[in-house]
């Protein structure tokens, strides 16, 4: 994995999570970039010899299904509260992320969020 790969994906996830309405990017004691909102993690990304990770807070239900699919992981140390892990994200998979990210916004976010959340992307 080039260092610029690693990058890219940073990027991306920077401006997914960022995106949405008062999220923070912060770097945890591990070094680990963390996006919360209000002070409530949603999705943590790392690098290591295996390249770039992210993880992100999910339901038990949604990480069931997921981790049927290979490139799906649970989350070490946090897995069992229901988050789900992935090993370098390719481009076609970058679209059903962004909807797991905003998912995993939702479950973080304070009700007034959640509420205005809702009423803007009504269908």
């Amino acid at each position: 994995m080039k260092i610029q790969d690693t990058a890219g994906m940073l990027e991306k996830l920077r401006n997914i999570c960022l995106a949405l309405p008062e999220a923070v990017e912060v770097v945890d004691g591990f070094g680990h970039k963390t996006f919360k909102i209000n002070g409530k993690s949603f999705v943590i990304s790392g690098e290591s010899e295996k390249g770039f990770s992210l993880s992100f807070k999910s339901d038990r239900e949604t990480q069931s299904i997921l981790l049927q699919r290979e490139h799906f992981s649970k989350t070490p140390y946090i897995g069992h509260h229901g988050w789900v892990s992935i090993q370098n994200p390719d481009g076609k998979v970058w679209d059903e992320l962004t909807d797991l990210i905003q998912e995993a916004y939702l479950r973080a976010a304070p009700k007034r969020l959640v509420k205005n959340w809702m009423e803007l992307h009504k269908k």
